[in-house]
């Protein structure tokens, strides 16, 4: 039996127990944590086709982003072009899918901090700008976590001339470096919300 001095406890526990307002709104966190666990299956061309989609439309944004605040600060021109990031749509856009946006030129051929075959593919762009060669966008899987997708600038473009102005031919790569699991993470997210 039950003494009459452990009752309020007893009722106290219940009516905490039942806070529904918590469990309520934990349930759609859980679910989705839940959901990011769970082992999904991305095929390596349905991965490539993504990055392939969202590199161009991010190269467009960067580019576009880029020449704006070019026409608007000359002066802040140089800074820009090392450092393209630091433009708050370019930001929004690394931070939003976890991706790395740079700008490329013919000095990054012998980058060391760029791999092997990435030096290879820049020496491949410069090669066809300065023979006057058609360029086009591409993908690469850099190793089991990294996908890179390059986009050539158009050889007469402002930022072409602007940031590689002392170089021997006007040649510019954007770089996006994206992490394949960030990359499966937005799909799964995308999927949620379809």
């Amino acid at each position: 039996m039950i003494k009459k001095t452990y009752i309020p406890i007893f009722i106290l526990l219940a009516l905490l127990g039942c806070n529904t307002e918590n469990r309520v709104g934990n349930t759609k966190e859980l679910a989705q944590e839940m959901k990011a666990m769970q082992i999904k299956r991305v095929t390596d061309a349905q991965l490539v086709a993504t990055v392939d989609e969202w590199g161009k439309q991010m190269a467009s944004v960067a580019q576009k982003a880029l020449e704006k605040e070019m026409v608007q600060n000359p002066a802040q021109a140089g800074t820009l072009c090392q450092n393209p990031a630091s433009l708050p749509l370019i930001a929004a856009l690394d931070k939003e899918y976890g991706v790395t946006i740079q700008l490329m030129g013919p000095e990054d051929v012998q980058n060391p901090a760029l791999s092997a075959k990435e030096r290879e593919l820049l020496d491949a762009y410069l090669y066809n700008a300065e023979n006057n060669l058609p360029q086009s966008d591409n993908v690469q899987k850099l190793n089991d976590t990294l996908l890179v997708y390059n986009a050539p600038v158009p050889a007469g473009s402002q930022i072409s001339a602007e940031c590689f102005k002392n170089q021997k031919v006007s040649f510019a790569v954007w770089r996006i470096l994206f992490d394949k699991k960030m990359v499966i993470r937005k799909l799964d997210a995308k999927k949620l919300k379809k």
